[in-house]
C-alpha cells in the first residue's frame, strides 16, 4: 500500500516534494531525552522505583533549550518524563517563563501541565490560573478552569483561555471578561491581541463605560488608542441617545463614529429619530448627520412626521441632546393630516419651530400654501400655528374641481387638533372664491381684494371670510369671467407632487 502512495505521488511530479515533508516530520518528531544539569541530592531506589530518579535541592534540568528549576523532583528516565514540585520555573525563552508549585512535564510530547498558582509571564503578559498547560511544540499555553490575564492596563479573566506565544495572541471561550480603568467588557468569545492590546470579538459582547455602553457580535477594539470597529447588530447607548447600524467605527476618547448601513440615531429626550445608509457622530464637535437615504423622524403625541433629504444634520446641546435639526437638498415630509416639500429646512428645539426655506410647499387637507419661506410652531407634540412670510398663497380644490385662492403678502395659520381652523392674510389679499349653496350650485365667482383678511375653515372645509380694510370685489356669473382670470398671478397647483403616503417622501 505505501508503495503504491509512492508510484502515484511519483507520477504526479511531486516526488521531491514528498521526501521534503516526510525529512520534516521525522525532524519534528525527533525526541530528544530531559537532562539533570544540577541538584543538591540524588537518589535512586531500583526496590521502590526502577526507572526512576528522585531529585532533590537546586534541580537544575535542560530540555532541548527549556531549562527547569525546582526545589525536587522525579525524573523518569524511562519515560522521558519529569514530575518537578516547589518553586517550579519554567524557562522557555528570554521573555517566556511559567512557575507554579507542581510540574508534569512529558519529554516526548513536550507537553507540561503546571498546577497550584499557576503563573505564565511573557515580557509585559502574565497569565494566572490554577493549571497551565503549554506544548513547546504548538507554542501554544491553555488553561480550562478560569484564569486571568494582565497585559498593560487590561485585565482578561474567562472560563477557558488559549495563549499563542509566537503570535502573542489570546483567545478566550465562556463568560470572557476584559477590565480597564475607563470600561469594562463582557464577551461569549474573544480574541486579545499582547502587541496591539486588540480585542476581536466573534459572540455577543458589551462594553460599558463611564457615559457610553456598546453592544456587537462581531468587531474589534484596539484598547490602547480607543478605536474600535463593530459589525452585526451594532449599538452604541450614549446617555439619552441610541447609535445601530450594521457596522460602526468608534473613537470612544474623540466621541467620533461612523456608521454603515441601516444607520439608526434616536433621542429618547428630543424624541427625535435619524436614519440612513452612511452617518457620522462628532460629539467633540457637537453634531452628526445622515446621509443616503437619510429620513428624520419627528416623534409626536398622535402621530410622527417623517423628512427625507439628502443630508440631515443634527446639533447638540451641552447634555448631548438634539437641540438642532438640519435637513437639506430636495426635503420632503409626511404626517397623516399635513405633506410639504423644499429646498431646504431647520428645526430649532429651543421653540419647537421647523422653518421651510426655498419653494415651500405645504398641503393640509384639500389646501396647498405656499410662500418664500414657512415657520411651523409645533407645541406639545401637536402643530400650533404656521407663518407665511412673502408671497403667500392658498389654493383650495372644491369638490367640482374647481380651486379657490388666497394670496397676500403673509398669512398666518392656526390649527386645532393638527386642522387649519383660522388663517390670517396680511397685506395685499387677494380672493377667488367661488360661492356655492348648500346643495352645492354654484351661485357665482366672487373676486376680492383688500388690505387685510379672516378665514375661517371647519372641517378643512372655507367657512367664512371677512375683508379687512378698503375691501373691493365683485361676484361674476361664471359665463362673464374668462377661464384667464380664474387664476390668481404666480397660480401653480403642484398635487402631483404631493407625498400621499410615508414611503413618497423619497420620490423628489
Amino acid at each position: 500500500m505505501f508503495a503504491m502512495i509512492i508510484r502515484m505521488i511519483y507520477r504526479s511530479g511531486c516526488f521531491f516534494l514528498f521526501l521534503f515533508l516526510i525529512s520534516f516530520y521525522s525532524v519534528s518528531q525527533e525526541t530528544t531525552k530531559i537532562l539533570l544539569e544540577q541538584a543538591d541530592k540524588w537518589e535512586f531506589n531500583k526496590a521502590i522505583a526502577p526507572d526512576i530518579q528522585r531529585i532533590i535541592g537546586n534541580v537544575v534540568m535542560r530540555h532541548d533549550s527549556t531549562w527547569l528549576y525546582c526545589d525536587s523532583a522525579y525524573l523518569n528516565e524511562a519515560m522521558n518524563s519529569v514530575m518537578a514540585y516547589g518553586n517550579v520555573h519554567i524557562k522557555v525563552s528570554d521573555t517566556l517563563n511559567i512557575f507554579g508549585d507542581t510540574l508534569k512535564y512529558d519529554g516526548n510530547t513536550k507537553v507540561g501541565r503546571m498546577k497550584n498558582n499557576a503563573r505564565l509571564v511573557d515580557k509585559e503578559t502574565v497569565v494566572t490560573a490554577d493549571t497551565i498547560i503549554f506544548n513547546r511544540i504548538t507554542r501554544m499555553a491553555r488553561y480550562d478552569d478560569w484564569g486571568k490575564i494582565v497585559n498593560s492596563k487590561n485585565i482578561l479573566v474567562s472560563k477557558h483561555g488559549y495563549y499563542y506565544t509566537d503570535k502573542k495572541e489570546f483567545f478566550f471561550k465562556d463568560r470572557v471578561i476584559l477590565l480597564n480603568p475607563d470600561y469594562t467588557m463582557h464577551s461569549d468569545t474573544l480574541m486579545y491581541n499582547t502587541k496591539t492590546a486588540t480585542a476581536y470579538f466573534y459572540g455577543p459582547s458589551t462594553i460599558t463605560g463611564n457615559e457610553d455602553s456598546i453592544y456587537c457580535t462581531n468587531g474589534w477594539y484596539d484598547t490602547q488608542n480607543d478605536k474600535a470597529r463593530f459589525r452585526k447588530n451594532a449599538k452604541i447607548f450614549h446617555k439619552n441617545q441610541n447609535l445601530t447600524g450594521d457596522s460602526i467605527y468608534y473613537e470612544r476618547i474623540n466621541g467620533f463614529g461612523q456608521v454603515f448601513k441601516h444607520a439608526v440615531l434616536v433621542d429618547t429626550v428630543r424624541k427625535i429619530i435619524m436614519t440612513g445608509n452612511y452617518g457620522e457622530i462628532r460629539r467633540r464637535q457637537g453634531f452628526a448627520f445622515m446621509t443616503d437615504s437619510a429620513v428624520g423622524i419627528m416623534i409626536e403625541n398622535k402621530d410622527s412626521l417623517f423628512i427625507h433629504s439628502d443630508t440631515i444634520r443634527t446639533t447638540f446641546d451641552t447634555g448631548q441632546n438634539i437641540k438642532n435639526v438640519f435637513c437639506f437638498y430636495k426635503v420632503k415630509f409626511f404626517r397623516k393630516n399635513l405633506q410639504g416639500m423644499c429646498d431646504s429646512m431647520v428645526y430649532h428645539g429651543k421653540d419647537s419651530t421647523l422653518i421651510l426655506y426655498r419653494e415651500p410647499v405645504f398641503w393640509s387637507a384639500k389646501n396647498q400654501l405656499t410662500a418664500d419661506s414657512i415657520h411651523m410652531v409645533i407645541l406639545h407634540g401637536e402643530v400650533d400655528s404656521m407663518v407665511f412670510y412673502n408671497s403667500a398663497f392658498i389654493i383650495s380644490k372644491d369638490d367640482t374641481n374647481k380651486f379657490n385662492q388666497v394670496k397676500g403678502r403673509d398669512m398666518i395659520a392656526y390649527f386645532r387638533n393638527n386642522d387649519i381652523f383660522k388663517i390670517k392674510v396680511l397685506g395685499n389679499a387677494e380672493t377667488i372664491y367661488y360661492a356655492r349653496e348648500d346643495d352645492k350650485s354654484l351661485i357665482g365667482i366672487n373676486k376680492v381684494v383688500s388690505s387685510d383678511m379672516l378665514i375661517f375653515l371647519e372641517k378643512n372645509e372655507l367657512k367664512s371670510i371677512t375683508y379687512i380694510n378698503q375691501p373691493s370685489g365683485t361676484l361674476y356669473p361664471e359665463k362673464d369671467i374668462s377661464p384667464h382670470d380664474l387664476k390668481l398671478k404666480n397660480f401653480k397647483w403642484m398635487e402631483e407632487r404631493r407625498p400621499l403616503k410615508k414611503e413618497d417622501i423619497f420620490i423628489w
